[in-house]
């Protein structure tokens, strides 16, 4: 029998994530019981958080294509986007952006639903895709990300 396709996505997402950590197994087991698994930053990607509403808006500006995966926390009105190992230079002048240090744990949810009350804006897809510093910090810069002038045409 043929899963459907947002079956198929979210568990090549929740692969990915829970691959991205020492213990899948201990990540698998958290979500099983319908809580947030700690996953630390640093194998595969860093957390860059941010205002929620100020990520929204970003999370808007920027091309589905260009996004990485994007986790919001609506209680404590933030977010984290997941960046490459190197963004901490490039994301660095960004008042509203900061880059958490590696090995700081991100408390996550599979990607198929919310628990706990954090939810994937943007899930992880399996693909291991990141947002790019260099689109983040336009979207989060003064006036906003700007699409290439031929991509507009």
């Amino acid at each position: 029998m043929a899963l459907p396709k947002y079956t198929e996505r979210y568990l090549a997402g929740d692969s990915w994530l829970a691959g991205c950590s020492q213990h899948p197994a201990l990540v698998r087991e958290a979500w099983s019981l319908e809580a947030l698994a700690p996953i630390r930053s640093g194998s595969a990607w860093l957390a860059a958080e941010a205002p929620l509403v100020a990520s929204m808006q970003a999370h808007r500006l920027i091309r589905e294509e260009l996004r990485g995966p994007i986790l919001a926390d609506p209680d404590l009105d933030t977010a984290w986007w997941l960046v490459p190992l190197d963004a901490v230079e490039e994301l660095a002048d960004l008042r509203a952006v900061a880059v958490q240090p590696i090995g700081r744990p991100l408390h996550c949810p599979p990607t198929g639903w919310p628990a706990c009350g954090r939810l994937w804006l943007t899930r992880p897809d399996g693909s291991g895709q990141l947002t790019a510093p260099a689109v983040l910090a336009a979207a989060f810069g003064p006036g906003g990300f700007r699409r290439p002038a031929e991509a507009t045409a």
